[in-house]
């Protein structure tokens, strides 16, 4: 996908594959002839006053600074850039990476049972907010360089 139509995936979630007990449930209970019953946890009005109840979610100074020198120190070419990610980072993040990252990161902490997002919160959810909307120059992927190691090297920077 080219990358304007990946940035608006909320998340990237890397699923690794099931270990042998797991994928033998999964086998069992996917290809047999029994009908499954669904049942409905919410309906759409209770979705919606979710996602309405997430952005009413109070985010102090300190989590909003870490997400802009985050998302901002991932930019190359700009004067926020971390090290070496004018060398590394061939395009990163947008605007809507900060978006992502605020309301993830309220969410969590409303699902955390939290009145608050924290800057832990913003480490947690950093990798998969920003995994596909950064690329890795052609410098970076011939030293095995991944995403998620300059990733890491950006939250060292919080």
């Amino acid at each position: 996908m080219p990358e304007a139509q990946l940035d608006r995936f909320l998340l990237q979630v890397d699923v690794t594959y099931p270990d042998a007990a797991a994928e033998r449930r999964m086998l069992y209970s996917t290809t047999g002839v029994e009908d499954r019953i669904v049942q409905q946890v919410l309906n759409a009005d209770e979705v919606m006053a979710a996602q309405r109840l997430v952005r009413q979610i109070p985010t102090g100074d300190s989590v909003v600074d870490a997400i802009l020198k985050l998302v901002r120190s991932a930019r190359p070419q700009t004067a926020e850039a971390a090290p070496r990610v004018n060398e590394i980072v061939a395009w990163g993040p947008g605007p809507r990476a900060s978006q992502a990252l605020m309301l993830t990161v309220r969410a969590r902490a409303l699902l955390d049972g939290r009145f608050a997002p924290s800057v832990d919160d913003v480490i947690a959810l950093a990798k998969p907010v920003l995994r596909h909307r950064m690329a890795l120059t052609f410098t970076a992927r011939t030293e095995n360089i991944t995403i998620d190691q300059v990733i890491d090297g950006l939250l060292n920077g919080l």
